[in-house]
């Protein structure tokens, strides 16, 4: 039997960029709010001992694809604790709606989802704890995903504190290119001394993405989204990626903005959410509170 599961993308209220460690990582503020949009993935669980990916995205390829990852490391983690036979296999398909290199978290998301939806259709039953741990190899962003709660984020973004957000409207969009996180990160310009601050303090102050000014430099298509947007909302980068967001209080003033988007760019309303839909389908399996 086929099943779908969703994939929420996600977005970063604001982004600090507290230090550079001696791995390379960043240290890092941020907060991240879940959204009622993003993709879907259709999963079969088989006896085939093969992990299988119908229509892969253009210009990644299978073994870095980081689906097949999340699904290659939760199998081979399950067998070598005796949880899973040698023929467990599964055949995934993407529905894609989030766009490469936005800054929404779709590739962790999306490793996020199947890590969950593998760990119930395979009925491994490791706990969300294992899971994120698992998740964190992947990439920094995927553990939110797997908790799916809606987080203030510290250390390179594995340490979650659960927040609750007013449920705010937002249009978010992509200009049509990408941006490479490695390319953010490394940049000899990026902040990397912003003040560490208390939680209270970020949600009631100023904040921002440190990361803006570096994204805009990189691309002019950013430039010219942000000042578009401008006159219309305050216009805010999401993460390293390339989408930008504007938060309105209703749908209908969101949709008025939408309405004057350039055709050139892309752009969606989607509005902040607080539990992932991911806990529609597997709640018994996530009962346990972010620590």
């Amino acid at each position: 039997m086929i099943t779908k599961w969703p994939s929420p993308g996600k977005l970063n209220l604001f982004l600090h960029i507290i230090g550079r460690r001696s791995d390379g990582y960043h240290n890092l503020q941020t907060l991240f709010q879940l959204l009622d949009y993003g993709d879907t993935l259709s999963i079969k669980s088989n006896q085939s001992g093969e992990i299988i990916l119908l229509k892969s995205l253009p210009g990644v390829v299978y073994e870095k694809n980081l689906i097949v990852r999340a699904a290659k490391l939760l199998r081979d983690q399950a067998k070598l604790y005796g949880k899973l036979p040698d023929l467990a296999g599964a055949t995934l398909k993407i529905k894609k709606r989030l766009p490469i290199g936005g800054g929404l978290g779709g590739g962790s998301s999306n490793a996020a989802t199947v890590l969950v939806a593998l760990n119930y259709l395979w009925n491994i039953n490791f706990s969300v704890e294992r899971l994120a741990a698992l998740g964190l190899q992947l990439g920094a962003d995927v553990p939110v995903f797997i908790y799916g709660l809606s987080s203030f984020s510290a250390g390179i973004g594995e340490l979650l504190t659960p927040i609750v957000l007013s449920n705010k409207w937002y249009l978010v969009i992509y200009p049509n290119v990408g941006i490479n996180t490695f390319q953010i990160f490394n940049d000899p310009n990026l902040t990397r001394n912003t003040p560490y601050r208390q939680i209270r303090d970020l949600l009631l102050g100023e904040s921002h993405n440190d990361c803006e000014i570096v994204a805009r430099s990189h691309c002019n298509e950013i430039e010219q989204l942000i000042s578009w947007v401008k006159p219309h909302a305050r216009p805010h980068l999401t993460g390293t990626g390339s989408c930008v967001f504007a938060e309105f209080s209703t749908k209908l003033l969101a949709f008025q903005v939408l309405s004057l988007v350039p055709k050139r760019w892309a752009g969606f309303i989607a509005r902040g959410i607080n539990l992932s839909p991911l806990y529609n389908i597997t709640v018994p399996r996530f009962e346990k509170k972010v620590k």
